[in-house]
């Protein structure tokens, strides 16, 4: 089943939730103001990013959104920092919405052609 973490705020997010439902895909919606995602969740969407991406580090920071008010609080860690920072402050730094299709394929960011594929 496909995951969408995000806030309800997030127009990208209410985006991603119009992209499945159109198509008549099931997911399910975690509202990151509410119930962030768990250690295992977290390592899974940064290893399946990392597979795409290059390096751990490297799916990290794309899953910063260098568009917060609080970017500041994490853009100057070393990579080893920011993963924790990160997982501390998901509504407020992580990219938004992350989408996750089991275990293996993750998405952050709005990604509609990654998307065409899952099922």
């Amino acid at each position: 089943m496909i995951q969408i973490f995000g806030t309800n705020k997030s127009f990208d997010t209410k985006s991603a939730q119009r992209f499945f439902k159109e198509r008549r895909i099931a997911f399910q919606f975690v509202d990151l103001k509410e119930k962030e995602m768990s250690e295992g969740e977290f390592d899974s969407v940064a290893s399946a990013l990392a597979r795409t991406e290059g390096s751990r580090a490297e799916a990290i920071e794309a899953m910063i959104d260098t568009k917060s008010k609080d970017y500041a609080s994490i853009a100057y860690l070393d990579d080893s920092e920011k993963e924790e920072k990160l997982f501390e402050n998901q509504a407020k730094l992580l990219k938004q919405p992350i989408c996750r299709n089991g275990k293996t394929d993750a998405t952050v960011g709005m990604a509609q052609k990654t998307w065409e594929g899952w099922k």
